[in-house]
């Protein structure tokens, strides 16, 4: 999978709580940003399986 770079804007605060959420899982902040994109996408069932099927819950 090609990953695509982008500038984001976050606030200081913000940025602390998630530099400490990414410690405290032992990720990097992109790491952790990632995973936090992903299981907000699956929450919202705006994602597809990495196999291409929906990811409906059963």
């Amino acid at each position: 999978m090609a990953k695509k770079k982008f500038v984001l804007r976050i606030d200081e605060e913000t940025m602390k709580l998630v530099e400490k959420w990414a410690a405290d899982e032992f990720r990097s902040i992109n790491g952790q940003l990632e995973w936090m994109i992903a299981k907000a996408l699956k929450d919202a069932k705006r994602s597809k399986s990495r196999k291409g099927k929906d990811n409906k819950e059963q």
